[in-house]
């Protein structure tokens, strides 16, 4: 099992196949369908977008809170109603991408050469939030749980959905 870091750099994902399970640490930022069509507004507006991009890791969850702050669990969704999205954040640096089921043929076109997707386990909430160690709220908060979060990962487990190459787990599954 490979263990991985973000920012993410070309020389750490070029390697990686998949259908290979890795481990992922460090910082990614959350973003569903409401704040991803945002960072389309905000970028029509001119402005930037409200994470550091090189290198970043989004992650297509929306955490529900915990009466104590921070996040109660986060589980993935599902990642094709994104695809529309890959190219401009590809073009702004983003290297990864996380949630689940599988993605267009436009997406694994996309990623060859520029990119990733990684798979997270969906229906298992509860057990992914323990590998969260660190939550806040960073934009759009009046999207709620589709707010943009910063979160600190350690050691979250995920499986290559789309490698660099542009090769698919589920096309290698037929």
């Amino acid at each position: 099992m490979k263990e991985l870091r973000t920012p993410l750099q070309e020389r750490d994902i070029e390697e990686i196949e998949a259908g290979e399970e890795i481990i992922l640490s460090g910082e990614v930022f959350t973003a569903r369908d409401a704040a991803h069509k945002r960072f389309m507004l905000d970028f029509e507006r001119g402005r930037e977008l409200p994470f550091p991009t090189e290198g970043a890791v989004i992650f297509y969850a929306g955490p529900t809170p915990s009466p104590k702050g921070g996040i109660g669990v986060i589980g993935p969704t599902t990642a094709s109603r994104l695809d529309a999205y890959v190219n401009f954040l590809l073009e702004k640096g983003v290297k990864g991408f996380i949630g689940k089921g599988p993605r267009g043929k436009e997406v694994a076109k996309a990623l060859r050469n520029k990119g990733v997707y990684f798979m997270a386990l969906g229906g298992a909430a509860v057990y992914l939030s323990q590998f969260v160690k660190e939550a806040e709220v960073i934009a759009y908060e009046d999207l709620g749980a589709e707010a943009v979060y910063r979160l600190v990962l350690e050691n979250f487990p995920l499986t290559v959905g789309i490698d660099f190459k542009g090769k698919t787990l589920f096309e290698e599954a037929k």
